[in-house]
């Protein structure tokens, strides 16, 4: 199998691990290579599993785009990976996989990554108002704005975050210390009857 992914244009490296195969490969290629992994018997990866990706804000090459397809007529699963920068795209795959629809969006939803001639591509997870991708490691833990429900407006109102409350440090016992045993009202631990 190493053999024949060798010879499709675009695939950098390959390493292989029992029924997993993992590979770098070049965007620029991704139709052609998604539909030779597809269409070539010999490999058969006819279900894509997922789309995600890692969010490497110091690099260059911020996020690891990272597609995992399986064959089931030769019980493996390749994970294809790429590298995008920040405000790049790529393009799209759901006219080879359909299920890549939801995938796709749900990766610009949560990252930003904007996938060319996608049939569809909007929020899925958030809000259509929302600012921001959650998914991003410089994303703020408390968000930018919240929703909530007035009811002397009768609708949805969206307002910046306040906290009304610091963030406050428990002290609690150490749990390589541990805690003493007094079990109370157990006589047989006082030596009384």
């Amino acid at each position: 199998m190493n053999k024949i992914l060798s010879k499709i244009n675009g695939i950098n490296n390959i390493i292989e691990n029992n029924n997993l195969l993992e590979i770098e490969f070049d965007k620029t290629n991704i139709l052609k290579i998604f539909n030779q992994l597809k269409d070539n018997i010999d490999l058969n990866f006819i279900q894509l599993l997922d789309i995600t990706a890692v969010d490497y804000p110091s690099r260059e090459f911020r996020f690891d785009l990272i597609y995992i397809l399986q064959s089931l007529k030769n019980n493996k699963k390749i994970i294809l990976k790429t590298f995008i920068k920040e405000n790049e795209n790529i393009e799209s795959i759901t006219s080879i996989h359909k299920s890549a629809d939801w995938y796709e969006r749900e990766c610009y939803d949560l990252f930003g990554i904007e996938f060319l001639n996608h049939p569809d591509l909007r929020r899925i997870m958030t809000d259509y108002n929302f600012e921001g991708f959650p998914l991003r490691k410089d994303f703020p833990l408390t968000g930018h704005t919240e929703v909530r429900y007035d009811d002397l407006e009768k609708k949805v109102i969206y307002e910046p975050v306040k906290l009304t409350q610091e963030f406050r440090d428990f002290d609690s016992e150490s749990p390589w210390e541990g805690m003493e045993n007094n079990i109370f009202g157990d006589k047989k631990s006082t030596g009384e009857n």
